[in-house]
């Protein structure tokens, strides 16, 4: 199971939490009352997440490229969205 912390707690153990994280790429998730909030991961962990994000975009991008239809401007989209 992922580390869980206190947004509270973590203020005071920021250097130790980043120790973790970065070294050790063990990611920390943060709580607040308990529920969890957020996230702190290594930098290389978030690249990595940035680069698959990126191939997914790109990815439905040239999709959509592929569909029938052509293109429109988005003053002619807005006035579609207008006419509905």
């Amino acid at each position: 199971m992922l580390n869980q912390i206190s947004a509270t707690d973590a203020g005071e153990k920021l250097s130790d939490i980043i120790n973790q994280v970065a070294l050790a790429s063990e990611p920390v998730i943060l709580t607040m009352s308990g529920k969890p909030m957020a996230a702190i991961v290594s930098l290389e962990d978030l690249q990595s997440f940035q680069r698959l994000e990126d191939e997914a975009d790109i990815a439905d991008a040239l999709k959509a490229a592929e569909e029938p239809g052509g293109n429109l401007t988005a003053e002619q989209m807005r006035k579609e969205l207008e006419a509905v």
